[in-house]
């Protein structure tokens, strides 16, 4: 009899299994070794929750009754109104310490050192992102209790609120793959801090998430509904059913099916800058 020889599928095929299930082991090392870090330097953990919480009460008690939303300026409404734009505000400047935490290991030569190691080579930023990840959650946890001590509330049932809570997790580790490209780009961890910071402000400030974006001039009103950061702040405040007595949403698409708008533009910035990042670590120097 003669033995029939097994075709290069065959033979491929084990080996991707055998590759994902290294790259996602390794992944794992990597953000349990970022995570024991964090909790080594409790700093880290308090200073990223301290400047959000002073974001939800100065603009809770200095902009309340002074911005008008839907017609009414109650501070009320606008408490509502304002705390999904401070839940994604709060997610997104997560991006900067994580190109800083990336930067800070390039400078001090640990990214050298895991490239010499046989290990998967998106497994390093896969597992700081994911470590970025657990950090933003916590961060979350946390703003939300102070939301609610300043009278912020829902209206939506819990899986709605809890799918509104996912958007802005998965909007956060999209951002993070933007701060890892530009911690790879950059020679110093000062550097990686001003770089993921300089263009935040303007994304997340030409948006609808601190005014409505229909009182903005014609041409930022159309940046504004087609960013991805308002797509997700738009999905929240539906979700978390907060927008104002009689609101109707701009006609933009994006403004239309929010939660959907989200999931893309998440999705897609993942899938550009993480290649772009992965690409980058393995030409760093």
């Amino acid at each position: 009899m003669t033995a029939t020889a097994p075709t290069a599928s065959a033979v491929e095929a084990p080996q991707r299994r055998g590759a994902l299930t290294q790259s996602v082991r390794d992944s794992l090392v990597i953000a349990r070794r970022n995570l024991i870090r964090m909790l080594r330097i409790p700093e880290m953990i308090i200073f990223g929750i301290i400047q959000p919480v002073m974001f939800v009460v100065l603009f809770s008690y200095v902009f309340g009754g002074s911005i008008a939303v839907g017609g009414s300026t109650s501070a009320e409404a606008y408490r509502e109104f304002l705390m999904a734009g401070i839940f994604a505000q709060t997610v997104t400047f997560a991006t900067a310490g994580a190109g800083a935490g990336i930067a800070d290991d390039m400078h001090k030569g640990l990214i050298d050192r895991f490239r010499s190691l046989p290990m998967a080579r998106g497994a390093v930023l896969t597992g700081r992102t994911l470590a970025d990840l657990v950090q933003t959650a916590l961060t979350l946890v946390v703003l939300a209790a102070v939301a609610l001590l300043v009278g912020w509330r829902t209206h939506e049932n819990l899986g709605k609120v809890l799918l509104g809570f996912v958007l802005l997790l998965l909007l956060g580790y999209a951002f993070s793959w933007i701060g890892a490209l530009i911690g790879l780009s950059v020679r110093t961890p000062e550097a990686a801090t001003s770089g993921g910071l300089i263009w935040l402000f303007p994304l997340t400030f030409i948006s609808n998430a601190f005014v409505p974006a229909e009182n903005m001039p014609a041409f930022l009103r159309h940046i504004a509904e087609w960013n991805p950061f308002s797509a997700t702040v738009q999905a929240c405040r539906e979700l978390f059913g907060n927008f104002p007595p009689g609101y109707r949403a701009p006609d933009a698409w994006p403004m239309q099916h929010p939660v959907w708008a989200s999931l893309i533009w998440s999705v897609l910035i993942v899938v550009v800058f993480r290649t772009l990042a992965v690409r980058k670590y393995r030409s760093a120097a």
